[in-house]
């Protein structure tokens, strides 16, 4: 096919894609997270739910228990987890009743060749969230028309106007947001609500929780983010990107 006819056809699979998300966020505008969630799973092709079994994915794990207990459930296992998330997911996933939980991993020969000694994160933290991370999901995702984030509006700038459905730029897939307009209370009721499993570093001090070797206790009044890659300039793993690169907050609006 010549490259033009290529070109076309791209440029009306994106705004075919397009028009589908603006059609799902006026369908769902004005409904709950649980409605967005089942609409996703029922108007939004093959769908995923990646989860980090962090400090509030109970939350969309929970919803995901009350819309099918078969989705597919994508949980990235960097092998630098701390014990008590590799713990907590085991637990979560038995008491909610999730039947389709992946647990995903780089390649062993990616991890042989980029980082054998496991120090890649000392000399380059981008590298290595993109080794272990990002590049495994995205392999993961290829099956998959879209994927549920547990991403928020609060969150940062960068998040300010999200919406419940987007396209993810450079993939064809679309990233599914039911809880974009919650605030924090919102998520600390909708656990105690329903007695929900607390991920137990939560009482140690840790609101967000990543990799071991780079998430640390925050102190009151800091930035409920301030542990993670604490000292760094980087607030995000990467797995929000576009088109394939990582984006840091503030460089897209």
């Amino acid at each position: 096919m010549p490259l033009d006819e290529i070109q076309t056809e791209l440029g009306a699979d994106r705004r075919a894609l397009s028009e589908k998300v603006e059609d799902l966020n006026a369908r769902y505008r004005h409904h709950s997270a649980t409605d967005v969630f089942r609409g996703a799973l029922k108007d939004g092709g093959e769908i995923a739910l990646v989860s980090s079994f962090g400090a509030e994915s109970v939350v969309l794990l929970h919803l995901a228990a009350i819309a099918d207990k078969d989705t597919p459930v994508l949980f990235v296992d960097t092998q630098m987890l701390f014990p008590e998330t590799l713990a907590y997911q085991a637990e979560v996933a038995e008491r909610l009743g999730l039947r389709n939980v992946k647990v995903i991993k780089a390649d062993d020969e990616d991890i042989k060749r980029d980082d054998p000694l496991g120090a890649l994160r000392l000399r380059d933290t981008d590298a290595c969230c993109m080794l272990r991370k990002t590049i495994p999901l995205q392999r993961a995702l290829g099956g998959y028309d879209g994927w549920i984030t547990g991403r928020k509006r609060f969150q940062s700038g960068t998040r300010a106007a999200l919406d419940f459905f987007e396209v993810e730029d450079g993939t064809g897939r679309i990233k599914v947001n039911p809880l974009a307009h919650w605030n924090p209370e919102d998520v600390q009721a909708y656990m105690v609500e329903n007695r929900l499993p607390r991920h137990p570093l939560v009482a140690k001090g840790y609101p967000s929780i990543g990799c071991a070797p780079c998430t640390s206790p925050v102190k009151e009044g800091e930035d409920p983010r301030a542990g993670r890659w604490r000292d760094q300039n980087k607030e995000e793993c990467g797995i929000h990107f576009v088109d394939g690169k990582m984006v840091r907050i503030g460089e897209t609006s």
